[in-house]
């Protein structure tokens, strides 16, 4: 497949997020089923089940990018809650001031992903800026698998300002992830 010059991308927010779903799911089983993720179908029928919970969550947006009629990469994420248990999975102690959520202080990327043929062309990076423009948080916070099983996306991360703070073991059998943060100065729009 060779990736055409004109791609176009797409954002979605709230409920209109929502009802995505099935646009962009087979992008996610081909990209989900490559080492080191492995997953088969009852990770995507998890997935399927988690993206529902996300997508009534504050702020919800999700950005597709399609190469003509081709999904070919996609990000989404919402506004960590008041109560969110985002920071206690993270396994260092981290101050109070750092963990401290109101709804509207930080928003968190749950999925950036693209499609092999379409990678290293700067569409991860576009995804992520269209994803976090004209967000009024102060930071965004995202989760990877840590080196050397996701070496390009930590070294993407990293390029675009991202800051490790940790290893976050979200759920018992879980892999650990190492947990980043972008700070964003008032006024200044994301790098990606």
């Amino acid at each position: 497949m060779t990736p055409t010059k004109e791609l176009a991308y797409e954002r979605f927010e709230g409920q209109e997020a929502a009802r995505q779903l099935d646009t962009f799911i087979a992008a996610y089983e081909e990209v989900y089923e490559e080492p080191p993720y492995s997953e088969g179908p009852s990770d995507v029928a998890e997935f399927i089940s988690h993206y529902q919970v996300h997508a009534q969550r504050d702020g919800m947006r999700l950005v597709i990018a399609r190469d003509g009629d081709e999904v070919v990469g996609f990000t989404y994420g919402y506004l960590l809650p008041a109560d969110s248990p985002w920071w206690a999975n993270v396994q260092e102690d981290l101050p109070e001031d750092f963990t401290r959520e109101d709804g509207s202080r930080t928003w968190v990327i749950l999925e950036l992903a693209v499609r092999k043929p379409w990678r290293r062309l700067g569409i991860a990076a576009r995804l992520h800026t269209l994803l976090l423009n004209g967000l009024d948080v102060e930071r965004v916070t995202l989760t990877v698998r840590p080196e050397p099983e996701a070496a390009a996306a930590q070294s993407a991360y990293s390029a675009w300002g991202y800051r490790e703070v940790g290893l976050s073991h979200p759920w018992e059998e879980a892999p650990f992830y190492t947990a980043m943060v972008l700070d964003l100065p008032p006024g200044e729009a994301p790098c990606g």
